[in-house]
């Protein structure tokens, strides 16, 4: 709270549409070692963020994509998932006993939704939001792989 307080004595935001200032939206992992603004140049309200473990196109990541391209001025899509990712590195059975250990029950029952392969699983992703129906021709859309270990995007879709 006292964080939070800090960061509303400054706050600029208020009163703000939500649109994308950038006309960019990224998808990207929940990975903390990602600052999706900052790896970009970018700054608060210029894109829109969606973040899930592995930082996949899902159902849900097309939704979003498709009412940030309508409705929230974006023109640019970027996917980027990251090196060293838990998702790309661990089986869906490996997942499963690591949860249930910590969980205490177990997990064979929960999906995950492990990469096998990652330059594959990004082409096949960039491919969904460029094949979308409602998502306009117009629209830029690139895949790229984010290291985090060196900072450095490189562009594979």
């Amino acid at each position: 709270m006292e964080a939070n307080r800090a960061f509303a004595d400054d706050f600029a935001l208020g009163g703000f549409d939500g649109v994308a200032r950038a006309g960019v939206a990224i998808i990207t992992c929940m990975d903390s070692r990602i600052a999706p603004l900052s790896m970009l140049g970018l700054s608060p309200g210029d894109a829109k963020i969606f973040r899930n473990p592995g930082g996949r196109v899902t159902e849900a990541a097309l939704e979003a994509l498709v009412l940030s391209v309508h409705l929230l001025n974006v023109n640019r899509i970027l996917v980027i998932p990251h090196t060293r990712c838990a998702m790309a590195s661990s089986t869906e059975e490996e997942l499963r006993e690591r949860v249930g250990a910590s969980a205490g029950q177990d997990a064979h029952w929960q999906h995950f939704h492990v990469v096998r392969d990652q330059k594959a699983a990004l082409a096949d992703d960039v491919r969904r939001v460029r094949t979308h129906p409602l998502v306009p021709e117009s629209v830029a859309i690139g895949g790229f792989i984010y290291d985090v270990d060196t900072g450095l995007l490189e562009r594979l879709a």
